[in-house]
């Protein structure tokens, strides 16, 4: 897949090194868990209750993983976290509204809607915090049930 990025899922495993050498008193990372992550465009919007963000794929390929990712995952949490440089400046994990993740032409769209004010506002404010971190060249990863589904920018 050309847009695709891996993702280090950190699995730690011991490896053997041959009789005489030196050892470490912990182990040490093996081969790394790596997944293939679908790349894509994001778009926050604020929505009655909430919000909504599409993530776009212009590759075929890439789109389809995606899609295929949401229909096995999107019945679990949801949560967005948007990193700089590999580290993580914003994760919102989104337990105060109900999220639906419906496949589009291009990707899928995620609406996480609640009917309580106060959960709105929450909601709303965590589209305006990372429309923001994407806009200022973050990639934001999304997430069902702690697994990305897709890497993105705007």
């Amino acid at each position: 897949m050309a847009t695709t990025t891996l993702s280090d899922c950190s699995v730690v495993a011991a490896q053997p090194l041959p009789a005489g050498t030196w050892q470490p008193a912990s182990p040490v990372p093996a081969m790394g868990n790596w997944q293939m992550v679908p790349r894509c465009t994001i778009e926050f919007k604020k929505c009655a209750g909430g919000f909504k963000l599409s993530c776009r794929c212009e590759d075929e390929v890439a789109c389809g993983a995606l899609q295929n990712l949401c229909r096995m995952l999107s019945q679990g949490l949801c949560s967005l976290c948007c990193c700089q440089n590999g580290l993580c400046l914003a994760q919102c994990n989104l337990t105060c509204g109900n999220c639906v993740c419906e496949c589009t032409e291009d990707g899928c769209c995620i609406t996480c809607t609640s009917g309580d004010a106060k959960c709105c506002e929450i909601l709303q404010a965590c589209c305006d915090c990372f429309a923001k971190c994407c806009e200022s060249g973050c990639c934001c990863y999304v997430c069902f049930n702690n697994t990305p589904v897709c890497c993105a920018t705007c």
